[in-house]
């Protein structure tokens, strides 16, 4: 399914389903001169070819077509089509109380007799800009408000419980395409010695410049970053095994240690440590259980190479 993009133009574009080639041109005229942008379609399976090609918030359609009929094509893109509001208007020469009543419990939104007046129909679609305006609003303050609950409020990256119910997610994907999957879990060197000395607003600034760093460092929109907890942070690598989680440990490692931090005219020198962990897909695992165990393992790690001397990398494959 293409990806849908919303409009904040006065009038959103049209698609209208209609087999009557006269009335259909007549409509089309009649909204193109209102400063529509119109797409017409002469039957409800070439409207859904359309539909899925572009961006067609409101559709105006006949109920009596061949292939596919008005309240066909509204059931299809109810039932297909969710990922945006459609308004759906639809025109009748059927005016019983029945025929309304079935085309509401197709999922209609407006039900127009025909021949349809333009004045009407011009009410119509005032309302479906009013609706379709007020559902934009709603995706936005939707999406505002789960990115507020998925990102670390210092940093800007993934929080801990979007980490706790992504990793699960990777975990399956991994399984259900035969691709090995790694994590690293990193924690800043002496980050306490940080805030006691430069104090907590230097250390603030530490994190946020840590995190850019390891942001930077892996593959946009393929691995992605979370803030566990304090000074600790997570990388998740899909389609990574043991030794290219390694090399990737092992430049995250250099690039913090190589540049220190100005904050205040004070250059702030950090080191940082890194555990990895890998999996290869074996078996049937229960998701939630494998995350844990690969988390579990490249905290270990982690342990490991702050033991060993700090400003180390360590690794380790489950199996």
């Amino acid at each position: 399914m293409n990806e849908r993009r919303t409009s904040c133009k006065l009038n959103f574009p049209i698609l209208i389903a209609d087999d009557n080639i006269l009335q259909r041109k007549v409509l089309e005229k009649t909204l193109k001169e209102s400063g529509h942008e119109v797409v017409a379609a002469s039957d409800g399976r070439q409207a859904i070819e359309i539909f899925k090609s572009g961006y067609y918030p409101i559709i105006i359609s006949d109920r009596v077509m061949p292939n596919m009929s008005g309240l066909e094509l509204c059931r299809t893109i109810r039932d297909n089509f969710q990922d945006q509001f459609t308004y759906f208007i639809l025109l009748s020469a059927l005016d019983s109380k029945a025929d309304v009543r079935k085309a509401m419990d197709a999922g209609i939104d407006e039900y127009l007799i025909k021949p349809v007046k333009p004045t009407d129909l011009f009410l119509r679609l005032a309302t479906a800009r009013r609706v379709l305006h007020l559902e934009q609003t709603l995706r936005r303050s939707l999406e505002e408000a789960r990115q507020l609950a998925t990102t670390d409020s210092l940093t800007h990256i993934y929080n801990r419980g979007f980490l706790d119910e992504r990793l699960p997610m990777e975990v399956k994907r991994a399984f259900r395409y035969d691709r090995p999957l790694s994590v690293i879990f990193s924690d800043i060197d002496h980050f306490k010695l940080i805030n006691d000395t430069y104090g907590h607003r230097a250390g603030d600034e530490v994190l946020k410049d840590f995190a850019r760093r390891i942001k930077g460092h892996v593959r946009e929109e393929v691995d992605w970053l979370a803030r566990y907890g304090g000074e600790e942070f997570v990388v998740i690598l899909p389609e990574t095994d043991i030794d290219g989680a390694m090399i990737v440990a092992n430049r995250l490692k250099n690039a913090i240690a190589n540049s220190p931090i100005t904050v205040d005219a004070a250059a702030i020198g950090i080191t940082a440590s890194f555990g990895a962990a890998s999996f290869s897909p074996k078996g049937k695992p229960d998701a939630g259980k494998m995350a844990i165990e690969l988390l579990g393992r490249a905290d270990r790690c982690l342990y490991a190479a702050k033991e060993g001397g700090r400003n180390r990398c360590e690794g380790a494959r489950l199996n």
